[in-house]
């Protein structure tokens, strides 16, 4: 059974997924950070970048969210969200 945290949470992402607009790169990444984070906590920091530096931005935007429990970490992709879809609609 999900709570109504992880449904909110699925449907933030599914809204941000359609999104047809871009969204800046910095806030794209908090969104990687926070999804991995709500997902897979901070145990499993095994990025191999080899060199490739987008990948080397993920695993430090996800990193720097290290012990951030799933459930903080979903608060705050939902709060990021509902901001940037806020700002969409203006």
């Amino acid at each position: 059974m999900h709570s109504d945290l992880d449904l909110a949470f699925k449907e933030a992402f599914e809204k941000i997924s359609d999104l047809k607009e871009a969204v800046a790169p910095d806030i794209m990444l908090k969104f990687y950070a926070y999804y991995k984070q709500a997902n897979y906590g901070s145990s499993t920091f095994a990025f191999n970048s080899n060199g490739n530096l987008r990948n080397g931005f993920k695993a430090n935007a996800w990193m720097q969210l290290k012990g951030m429990s799933s459930k903080e970490a979903k608060e705050k992709y939902i709060e990021l969200a509902n901001s940037i879809l806020t700002s969409k609609k203006q």
